[in-house]
């Protein structure tokens, strides 16, 4: 008996603690608060499945509570047998077609709702001038980084994804070496990114759940791609319409920034020569997507976090270009030793890389 109330009480503390940690989530990263009209739908249908499921669950318990107390065994029905019901057709029946109900109750709205959210049709559609008349974003994976190219407006960026709020966003997933997953879950369900073939979706946020979450949202890979899986994230910047469309303008419009000290003039000169053979710091898409091989870093100074996970300073910048290969085992940036980069020339080039920006200059 004690061991049952030991265990009873455990089970308490689980469903205790479920309950608590799923309060948990923030609004900026828990797939249970969604932020937009494709997350909502996914989560309704969570929400959906799991009432059918407890139904079910809550039925079967009272079934079996009914069924223990009034078949239970006293000493006046000890030796009396209940009526067998084996092979019952009725019952038979019974118990087929209610799981079949069930299923079909949950298949109409899943089906309706996967149909919907796989319509990219208007990802074709243009305006008078042959443009796109839809925001289209090209995400290419990396190991271990996500590029952001907007085909429509000639500006590709790195790290930190741009989009407008209360709009659809339609996306094209597609890798640069091996199959990474594309997942920002206040927004949506992930889809994988190949290097041979190119997903499609679209999502959308809304403007009041942006302000909510600060308008940063937190996206990360979700297929198991290698030793720093865990650490290939990055952030997506919801801005409202107006706001967006300045940020773009403002990309359109960068150039090379004027360093404003002689220690950031010196930086330019290391970035010239150490790092400019990979990184490029012109926001335009000219450049095919084959030859883009490290993150663009013409609005780097803006973004939030450095290699989407170290706090965005100098120190943290310093230590990433020194250690990127402990930071993220299995990257694909070299480390520059004392020896090719000295300290001196390691803060003048972070004090340069602080001053890329395209806004707020």
């Amino acid at each position: 008996m004690k061991q049952w109330l030991q265990k009873g009480r455990l089970l308490s503390v689980f469903a205790i603690l479920a309950l608590v940690l799923s309060g948990c989530g923030k609004p900026y990263l828990s797939a249970l608060q969604p932020a937009g009209e494709v997350a909502k739908q996914q989560y309704d249908l969570i929400m959906f499945s799991l009432g059918i499921m407890t139904l079910v669950i809550v039925v079967v318990c009272v079934i079996f509570v009914l069924v223990i107390v009034r078949f239970r065994r006293t000493k006046e029905n000890e030796h009396k047998i209940p009526k067998q019901v084996e092979g019952s057709h009725t019952l038979e029946i019974v118990w087929t077609i209610i799981p079949i109900v069930l299923l079909l109750i949950l298949a109409v709205p899943t089906v309706a709702v996967t149909f919907s959210q796989g319509d990219v049709s208007a990802m074709d559609e243009k305006d008078e001038d042959g443009n796109p008349t839809a925001l289209i974003v090209n995400v290419r994976a990396h190991l271990y980084w996500w590029e952001f190219e907007y085909p429509g407006l000639g500006i590709v960026t790195s790290q930190d994804l741009v989009i407008p709020t209360e709009e659809r966003v339609y996306f094209n997933l597609t890798s640069a070496d091996i199959k990474h997953s594309f997942w920002i879950p206040p927004l949506g369900g992930k889809l994988d990114t190949n290097p041979d073939n190119i997903n499609k979706f679209f999502l959308s946020v809304d403007q009041d759940k942006a302000s909510k979450a600060g308008q940063i949202f937190y996206g990360k890979c979700a297929e198991l791609c290698g030793p720093s899986h865990a650490y290939m994230d990055f952030k997506v910047k919801a801005l409202p319409k107006n706001e967006f469309d300045q940020w773009v303008s403002d990309m359109k419009d960068a150039k090379a920034p004027t360093p404003s000290t002689e220690v950031a003039r010196k930086g330019e000169e290391v970035f010239n020569n150490s790092c400019l053979q990979c990184h490029a710091i012109d926001p335009s898409n000219e450049a095919p997507a084959a030859t883009r091989v490290a993150p663009n870093l013409a609005n780097f100074a803006e973004r939030e976090k450095i290699a989407g996970i170290l706090d965005h300073n100098e120190e943290e910048l310093k230590r990433w270009i020194r250690e990127s290969d402990t930071i993220k085992p299995g990257n694909k940036m070299p480390v520059f030793s004392k020896d090719q980069i000295s300290d001196d020339d390691l803060n003048a080039l972070a004090a340069y890389l602080m001053e890329l920006k395209v806004q707020n200059k």
